[in-house]
């Protein structure tokens, strides 16, 4: 005995502009019926919150699943799987598809090598399910771009719920952010970890997504942002603060990255903001407020 229930879209071509378009969304559980082996032309994230079930690779290997686990549809690959007929499975799954998917393979957070992903849990995915099944009533205008904007937050939170990831990050990528500001290279990062710079490379893309240099590049810049738009530090001391002894080095990578110099992006902001910013995170439920 099993229950379902699915919603499918058909965006239009100027929604599948926004880089992700959501096709459909499903809430089954019970002893489905076995799923393939068939080939879609569009991604599938198939959670399973609870119980277990099967999964058989491209190269006919079967594999257990158990939940919490996350499973891998991608486009143009044989996929066959099933709840266990004795006990079942709870299962929610998001079909979608779009450019944007590529980034977010490169980025680590679509793993086609890896199908099965084990999760910590499913609450935060399926929190942004459920946006997406609420958003699914008849009739709703913003339907389209309701469920894509849900669509990134699922791909987020499947990979912060993955099982090999601790709930505070990555510890290399912590170690590395804390001290992204010291004039270090790469290699003398690695061996400030006890690790090879190949080693840091693999464990920086696996966790972020890019490199050790752009993962601290992406800080700096961050941080050099702030200080020219909220102090009125020259670009010299600004270069020193991220990192940078020479600012003629550091103001040439920032009007590369950022698209415009440092003296004009202060500029453009318009505003100082007397003693700097705050660097406490304020609650987003209790907001700092006047009065």
């Amino acid at each position: 005995m099993y229950h379902t229930w699915m919603r499918y879209f058909t965006p239009s071509p100027a929604h599948h502009r926004l880089g992700l378009v959501c096709l459909g969304v499903g809430l089954q559980h019970g002893t489905l019926p076995p799923v393939g082996p068939r080939v879609l032309n569009h991604h599938v994230a198939v959670v399973i919150g609870a119980g277990r079930g099967w999964y058989t690779t491209p190269d006919g290997t079967r594999r257990q699943v158990t939940a919490p686990a996350l499973l891998w549809l991608v486009p143009g690959v044989t996929h066959h799987y099933g709840a266990d007929p004795h006990t079942g499975w709870d299962e929610s799954f998001v079909d979608f598809t779009g450019p944007a998917t590529a980034t977010y393979t490169e980025l680590g957070y679509i793993e086609p090598e890896n199908p099965l992903v084990p999760l910590a849990d499913t609450a935060a995915a399926r929190a942004a399910i459920g946006r997406i099944t609420r958003a699914a009533r008849r009739g709703n205008p913003f339907l389209e771009v309701e469920t894509a904007a849900a669509v990134h937050e699922l791909l987020v939170a499947l990979r912060r719920a993955r099982a090999d990831t601790d709930a505070d990050g990555d510890p290399v990528l912590q170690a590395l952010a804390r001290d992204a500001f010291l004039p270090l290279s790469v290699a003398e990062h690695a061996a400030r970890h006890g690790m090879t710079p190949a080693a840091l490379r693999t464990a920086v893309r696996r966790g972020a997504g890019c490199s050790p240099k752009d993962y601290l590049l992406a800080i700096r810049l961050g941080r050099a942002k702030e200080l020219l738009a909220a102090t009125e530090l020259p670009v010299a001391a600004v270069a020193r603060r991220v990192g940078y002894t020479d600012p003629a080095y550091f103001s040439r990578l920032f009007t590369r990255r950022v698209g415009t110099a440092p003296v004009r992006f202060r500029a453009r902001q318009g505003h100082s903001v007397p003693g700097g910013w705050s660097t406490r995170v304020p609650d987003p439920d209790d907001p700092p407020r006047i009065g």
